[in-house]
Formats: structure tokens, sequence, C-alpha cells
């Protein structure tokens, strides 16, 4: 469908993608998506529901500002038959944003359709996103597509991939010996090169390589980092270090993923997850003007009631070690939230569902020189700027009390002041120790 305009290269199109939702083991059509787009500029979107999947008792809803099914599906009713338009100052709803691929997919993305950096649609890159895209969603040309691309590559072929990562990166062509990195590297987002693989179990792992032009080992730091937060009682999720030749690669098990043991074998259920981003309803211009406190308010409306506490003071502590380790990549879509389902009642119908925090992740400690610091979000009544001091002025937000604030502090503090040791035990070598300290700071300076 296109409206002609007054040249041929100068004309508005609506392309319309079925999107799917993995629920139970499988996937379902949720309903419509209809971008409008004037070349490369999208110009806005509209999503229309399908009546039987929010007649469903266990639909999941899409985006949790723009479509969502309210208090105990109270809002479903106005979301019938109806062109639901994204957030105000969005072209397109935050959830599809979360699950089109980011820079790096879209440079993997351009290198199999031989394009342009930023040269396609944002409709062609939803196109031709891999089957193991992040969260629950896929989108599907017509209802006779019934399965997603493949999106998922042995772990056997890990070394060919960074090969073939490290081609892209240097926007170099992929031969046809190396094509399966467009399986594996279109679903993710992010700036540096990254994969999915599947291990001998089909357990899904997102590979993270080495970039050119890294002073750092950057995947060994980042995993000592994840390593020391899970040390200082964070929720992080499984993560190894693989050495590939002499490159190290970092391996984090896929948390939007769950493995359930059927009679048939197993399972792979997806999770619906978003980012905070798309939970505050707000563009990327505006990440940088939002900050904790607002994420905690979110926490407190769209949590599960038994996971408000606990979300709440994770928050709290993630917010204290990214300033403990002066990780100032803080940014919204580096917090996400995965939708829990809750039980089924005796009624039949399901409780307690809601956004609960994800676990940790993309946390890269910056070495620095300057004494003041700042993080990318808010951090409390002194702004973003990065101390212990900041972080206390804003605890009651969080739901804690003073008290329970700096016994969180002083957990973590306790692990990170001893950094250095963390490191050397999960074998950081000593060039690399020295190259990163620069990003720790004593207490003294923190408060």
């Amino acid at each position: 469908m296109a409206t002609k305009l007054k040249h041929h290269t100068d004309y508005e199109q609506e392309f319309e993608l079925i999107v799917m939702m993995h629920k139970t083991g499988r996937f379902t059509p949720a309903g419509m998506l209809t971008l409008r787009e004037l070349g490369l500029e999208t110009l806005g979107s509209h999503f229309q529901y399908g009546m039987n999947y929010l007649n469903a008792k266990d639909s999941v809803e899409l985006d949790p500002v723009s479509l969502a099914f309210g208090i105990d599906g109270d809002n479903k009713k106005n979301l019938r038959g109806n062109k639901n338009v994204p957030a105000p100052g969005l072209l397109v709803f935050g959830a599809v944003r979360d699950a089109a691929p980011d820079a790096w997919g879209r440079r993997v993305i351009e290198s199999r359709l031989s394009a342009p950096l930023n040269g396609l649609p944002e409709s062609t890159y939803l196109r031709h996103v891999g089957g193991e895209r992040i969260g629950a969603l896929d989108f599907r040309e017509s209802l006779d597509d019934t399965t997603p691309a493949k999106g998922a590559v042995s772990i056997h072929r890990l070394q060919y991939l960074i090969e073939a990562a490290d081609r892209i990166d240097q926007g170099l062509p992929i031969p046809t010996s190396l094509e399966d990195i467009f399986d594996a590297g279109t679903s993710l987002g992010g700036m540096r090169p990254k994969v999915t693989i599947a291990d001998d179990d089909g357990v899904l792992w997102l590979a993270k390589f080495p970039s050119q032009g890294d002073r750092l080992n950057v995947p060994m730091i980042e995993t000592a980092t994840m390593w020391l937060a899970k040390d200082a009682g964070l929720d992080v999720p499984e993560i190894k270090l693989a050495t590939i030749g002499d490159q190290s690669v970092m391996m984090i098990k896929r948390f939007d993923r769950r493995y359930v043991q059927a009679s048939d074998g197993m399972q792979v259920h997806r999770t619906h997850m978003v980012s905070s981003l798309t939970m505050l309803g707000c563009s990327e211009d505006q990440s940088r003007s939002k900050n904790y406190v607002e994420i905690a308010d979110m926490i407190r409306g769209k949590a599960p009631i038994d996971k408000v506490k606990s979300d709440s003071a994770e928050l709290f502590g993630r917010m204290v070690f990214n300033i403990m380790v002066s990780n100032d990549d803080d940014h919204l879509r580096n917090h996400a939230f995965l939708h829990s389902m809750g039980k089924e009642s005796k009624d039949g119908e399901f409780r307690e569902q809601g956004w609960q925090l994800s676990p940790l992740y993309d946390v890269m400690p910056r070495p620095s020189i300057g004494t003041d610091r700042y993080l990318h979000l808010g951090v409390g009544m002194q702004g973003r700027l990065a101390t212990i001091g900041n972080a206390m002025s804003m605890h009651g937000r969080f739901g804690l009390t003073q008290a329970s604030s700096a016994a969180i502090i002083d957990r973590i503090w306790t692990v990170v002041r001893e950094w250095e040791t963390y490191f050397e035990s999960y074998g950081v070598d000593g060039k690399q120790i020295s190259l990163i300290s620069p990003a720790f700071r004593h207490m003294d300076v923190l408060r």
C-alpha cells in the first residue's frame, strides 16, 4: 500500500507486519503493526490487537505504556478494534524498538544486504532480524510464515563467528563460508560485536567479542566486573569467559529464555522483555534527563506486589555499584524488565502479572582521571553526580530506610574495595588491572 507523491523517489508507504507473541512454547498472532515511511524516514506507526489474542486469558500486553492491559485487564475493552498509537513523542512503540536490531544488529543486516550505514528503512530492519531477537516478539510478513528465521548458531562455530564479526567491524565483505553470522548476529542490540549461540544442550548464550581498536580486553574486564557484582550480592545471570585463539569472549546465558523439559524433549520458552526506556515511555533523546528514582516509581506501579520491595532494593544496589565502578553507560536501555505471568487461580484467571527487574547486564567500568564523575541517569538531589551521598539523598523513594540503604552500600563496598584481589582470582592479568584501575575510587572520594 503506497500513497504516491510528486516524484517517484518521494512517496509515502505503509508496511504491515504481523506481530507474534511467544507464549506457552509457541508463537501466536498478537495483532497488526503498520509503519508509515517516507524513504528512510519513519513517519509514524499504529498497532491493532487481534480479538482472539485479547480474549485469551494468558495474553500478554505488548507495550506496558501504549498497549497496556491495565489492572486485571480492565483496559482490554478500550484496545479492541482500535488503531493504537505510540506514546507521545515516539514514532514506533517502545516494545517494537526493543525487539528491533540496534547498532550492531543493523550493521550485520546492512552487510547482508550490501547496504550503506543506516541505509535501510525501519521496516526492512524489522523484517531481516534473526529468530532469536530479545524478548518474546517476532515480526512476520504474513500468517503463512509459520516459523521464525534461524537465529542461533552452534557454539562449535564460535571461532568462525569471531572472524566474521571482525570483518563486519572492519567493513569487509563476508565470504560464503562465514555467512552464518547473518543468522546469529542480527538479533541483538548495543554497539559491540555479539552473536547468539546454542550449546550442545540447546541452551542459548549471548557471546560478546572484542572490537577493533580496543585498548582494554573488554570481554575479560566486563566479565570480571559482572562476577564482582554477583559477589556483591546483585542479581547477575550465568556468565562464562571463553578463550578462542588469543581472544577473550564473554558468554552470558540468555535470561529472556526458559527451558522446560517435556515428554518430546526440551522446550525453549521466551519471556517478553522491554527496556526501561519503554517502561517510561520516552525516546532515546530523553534518556539523559531521566533518573533512577523514576525507574523505582515505575516498579511500584508495574511490578507484582511480591517483587516491589526486592526489585527496588536491587535497583538501588545497582545504582550504587555503577557509582563505585564508574559505569556511566547506565542508560535506560541498559535496565530491562521481564514480564511475569504469575499463577493461574481457581477461577482460571492469571494473578499477579507484572513486570519485574531483569538480571543485571552491560556493566563496564570506565577509567577516568577526573575527580567528579557522573552517571548517565540521575542519581539523587545532586543530579547525575556519582557519589554515595547523592545516592543516599533519595533512598526513601526506593522504599528504603536510611539503615537499610546504608546496609546495601556497606555490603557492596565490602566487595568492591577489594576489587583487585577479586579480579586476580578471576584470572585478570596485571596489565588489564592496571589499565582499568582509574575506574575504581576510594570511599573518601566516593562520599
